[in-house]
């Protein structure tokens, strides 16, 4: 059986050989449908991390009001914000939501954006002018998963106070203090016009599609206020104790934040309750459809591929015919001839497969590369594609088989 098999593929690989140009046009074909199957899917993949890490930043057990009513849109994917009356909300209303709150194991931050823009100076260093600078409570650092490479978090006097001092996002400490982070405490410097003294240094987080999470200088929450004026929404932020009561604790919020706004009993919410995890799943939807793109052109394009196969293999069996007279004047049985172009078949098709899975991974991963979420090989997708040559092989060289192997040996060896 193994020789059978070798010396099968003996005879499909001098085929292949001697019509270079032919075969070379099929593998092409079928190489191109894989890459777009296999880059598209690899790119998505790369997409789908990127957006999972914007949202995982809170954490899984946590989730925020805001002013944005986010809803799904009716009919399909998508996310719509709702143009419900999405009035700010307050400081006074963030603040007595924080004071009644008290669901059991949780914890409520408060944060304001200050700019988007600020640009972040220390001697002659200085930063693009894309720094964004939010005012935050001392709860924030622990709800928001942050950890700290250098330096301590701001004390509840220091934020009622609105203290000039800052933690500086671990992108701009590396850049301004050439990555020794343990210079930049107590250091003095200059976010737009304002002089802030450094307390802590976060550890990366990294960038993602979203936001570049370490671009960031956080500022005591009252400090902002006066400095950027608070006309900004606040953001609410809560942190469950347990994950397995996120849901409760978020019914929990906005009821209460429906008393704290004083919302009509039969009118709809002018705030959202937003849990990271179903922020993703929204945004995953829009992915879905495009990984239906990639697949419906890499199945046209397969089967593009296999009609052009089987016409090459048609044209092989004609060219071949007496060869294949010969072949079973000496002995040679109708099944070991329909091997043999099976297997060349089957050979051409994995051929196109494995350079388009190749090439499919180098050009997706470069959306990775983009993204910051590392190489990803998906497996998965290599062994369908890997599984759909060999199927469309073996279905290409079926018909041009079977036709060569009911060739009558006479009529085979009178073939001109």
């Amino acid at each position: 059986m193994a020789n059978n098999f070798l010396f099968n593929t003996v005879l499909a690989y001098r085929s292949v050989r001697t019509n270079k140009l032919r075969t070379g046009i099929t593998v092409g074909i079928i190489a191109l449908g894989i890459m777009a199957l296999i880059g598209i899917l690899t790119a998505i993949e790369g997409l789908k991390a990127s957006i999972y890490s914007s949202f995982s930043g809170m954490g899984a057990n946590t989730f925020q009001i805001t002013n944005e009513v986010l809803k799904k849109k009716r009919g399909g994917g998508g996310i719509n914000i709702s143009s419900v009356d999405q009035r700010n909300i307050s400081y006074r209303d963030a603040q007595d939501f924080k004071k009644r709150f008290s669901f059991p194991g949780t914890e409520v931050g408060l944060s304001i954006m200050g700019t988007g823009i600020a640009t972040v100076r220390y001697a002659s260093e200085k930063t693009n002018p894309n720094i964004h600078v939010m005012g935050v409570d001392e709860r924030y650092v622990t709800i928001s998963s942050t950890t700290l490479a250098a330096g301590r978090n701001f004390s509840t006097t220091e934020v009622e106070n609105g203290s000039y001092v800052c933690l500086l996002g671990n992108s701009i400490a590396t850049k301004l203090f050439k990555g020794k982070l343990q210079n930049a405490l107590n250091a003095v410097i200059s976010v737009g016009y304002i002089k802030y003294r450094v307390i802590g240094v976060a550890e990366s987080k990294g960038s993602s599609m979203v936001s570049n999470l370490d671009n960031n200088v956080f500022v005591p929450l009252q400090n902002a206020r006066a400095v950027y004026g608070g006309d900004n929404s606040f953001v609410v932020s809560v942190k469950v104790g347990n994950v397995a009561l996120i849901d409760i604790a978020a019914e929990e919020a906005e009821g209460l934040f429906r008393i704290v706004r004083r919302v009509p009993l039969n009118a709809p919410s002018n705030f959202g309750v937003n849990k990271n995890d179903n922020l993703a799943a929204m945004v995953m939807e829009n992915v879905t459809y495009v990984t239906g793109a990639a697949l419906f052109i890499g199945l046209i394009t397969l089967l593009g591929a296999a009609i052009g196969l089987m016409n090459i293999m048609l044209v092989s069996v004609a060219e071949r015919t007496r060869e294949i007279g010969v072949s079973k004047a000496l002995g040679a049985r109708s099944s070991s001839i329909r091997r043999q172009f099976l297997t060349e078949s089957i050979m051409i098709s994995l051929a196109g497969g494995v350079i388009g899975v190749i090439t499919g991974i180098l050009i997706g991963n470069i959306v990775s590369l983009l993204l910051k979420t590392g190489f990803i090989v998906p497996w998965m997708w290599i062994s369908i594609g890997i599984v759909s040559c060999t199927i469309v092989g073996l279905a290409s060289g079926l018909y041009p088989a079977a036709r060569a192997a009911r060739l009558d040996p006479i009529e085979a060896l009178r073939y001109e």
